[in-house]
């Protein structure tokens, strides 16, 4: 069955230094990214683009929405399958390439280390990412790939 979910995001620029866009250096690309009921987040372009590299940018946000949601139904999936994860980090990076006025991402690899309890299975957890992988919401959305190279490790704890 179909459940639709929504999701509210305001965007506010404040990048008008007082001549609005009369010229392509005369504007900064800072703006807020406000989700009620959530602290702003500052954003701006990729420094490539003459924006600030100490605020968030969209393709940042990208590649961290992929690499969150992949993690996020990798927890569900290796739960499911009685997997014991006892940490988890992501080094995901994506491509870009600039065509003409804009570009597109040509993919983003995450690259996952998970570590999971001595009594978990190995192949079950590597499991999990595949089906976390056609899980994924943000992944199924996308049209470029998304490549997983995750790696499992035995906790020691």
């Amino acid at each position: 069955m179909n459940h639709p979910h929504r999701y509210r995001v305001d965007v506010v620029w404040t990048g008008n230094r007082g001549s609005g866009t009369d010229g392509y250096r005369n504007y900064s690309r800072n703006h807020l990214i406000r989700v009620p009921g959530k602290p702003d987040l500052a954003g701006s372009s990729d420094p490539t683009f003459r924006g600030d590299a100490t605020r968030h940018n969209p393709e940042d946000m990208l590649v961290a929405a992929l690499s969150t949601c992949h993690m996020l139904s990798y927890l569900h999936m290796a739960t499911v399958a009685g997997v014991v994860v006892v940490a988890y980090d992501d080094s995901a990076e994506g491509t870009m390439v600039t065509e003409g006025d804009g570009g597109r991402f040509t993919e983003v690899v995450l690259r996952p280390l998970v570590a999971i309890r001595a009594d978990s299975d190995l192949d079950k957890a590597l499991a999990a990412h595949e089906a976390a992988h056609h899980a994924c919401f943000i992944a199924n959305s996308v049209n470029f790939p998304v490549r997983c190279e995750p790696r499992i490790v035995v906790s020691s704890d």
